[in-house]
């Protein structure tokens, strides 16, 4: 005979329980209590990580995007600065982009009263006649010599002889070239190559046994960087002459013409 195995009997409790375990409320009984302690989505540890790092990131951006504004407010103010004062006080640049005679003359090189007044009436007589030359050749519909992109060809250089003094105080030097030139056709202007430097004197003599030709005028013409010499009569064919300039401009300080560098050899600056 099998014995019968005894539960125990069944409570209304029991089953209320049995009902709050079904229904994740922690064997709290139905009620308004239980509804609040049930599971309910919130919010991970991780979650806030990776919001505070993103806030984090934003402040980090809008304080940069600041900073980036403020110092382009101030080199923008600094070089309006640095402009106006390279306009108003000396050395004043020329229009070709060197300095003016008194600021490139080595030390001791003085100039005359009244000197500054007349190269000034001189050089705007100078651009008046350049640009009724240009107009001309306008007309022409060519372009004039300085303003073509290659040497012209009617002179043709046969010897350099070229002479420098370094000022190694102010780093600056004067300088004396003589070129012999041979014609090939017949022209009143001299084009050669130029840039930052100041022309002290310009002299075109013929052959050793000849006279000299009377230098007009000269001027440098920026926009293709050669200095040109305008002579009052053309050079004759097949004829030699020489070419002398004596100038003063400075030793650069970057990789251009006549330049300066430097070096450190145990700590010392050389």
């Amino acid at each position: 005979m099998a014995l019968e195995e005894k539960r125990p009997p069944v409570t209304p409790m029991m089953i209320e329980e049995e009902a709050a375990l079904r229904n994740g409320s922690r064997g709290l009984p139905p009620g308004p209590w239980a509804e609040a302690a049930g599971p309910r989505p919130r919010t991970t540890e991780r979650h806030i990580a990776v919001h505070k790092r993103l806030v984090l990131g934003f402040a980090v951006s809008i304080l940069a995007l600041l900073a980036v504004t403020m110092i382009a407010v101030l080199l923008s103010v600094r070089f309006e600065e640095c402009g106006t004062a390279a306009a108003d006080g000396p050395p004043r640049a020329g229009g070709n982009g060197s300095l003016s005679g008194a600021a490139r003359q080595p030390p001791g090189a003085g100039q005359p009263p009244g000197r500054p007044e007349e190269e000034v009436r001189g050089g705007e007589a100078a651009e008046e006649e350049e640009e009724e030359e240009e107009e001309e050749w306008q007309r022409r519909r060519e372009l004039p010599p300085w303003a073509r992109p290659r040497l012209p060809r009617h002179l043709r250089p046969l010897h350099y002889n070229l002479m420098l003094n370094a000022f190694m105080e102010n780093f600056t030097f004067s300088g004396e070239v003589n070129v012999q030139l041979e014609v090939r056709n017949a022209s009143r202007y001299i084009v050669l190559h130029a840039h930052r430097m100041h022309i002290e004197a310009v002299r075109v003599a013929e052959d050793k046994l000849a006279g000299g030709v009377r230098v007009a005028r000269t001027f440098f013409y920026p926009q293709t960087q050669v200095f040109v010499v305008v002579l009052n009569r053309s050079l004759e064919v097949q004829r030699s002459y020489n070419l002398k300039i004596i100038y003063n401009a400075l030793i650069e300080n970057e990789l251009l013409g006549f330049f300066r560098s430097s070096y450190v050899l145990h700590g010392e600056r050389r």
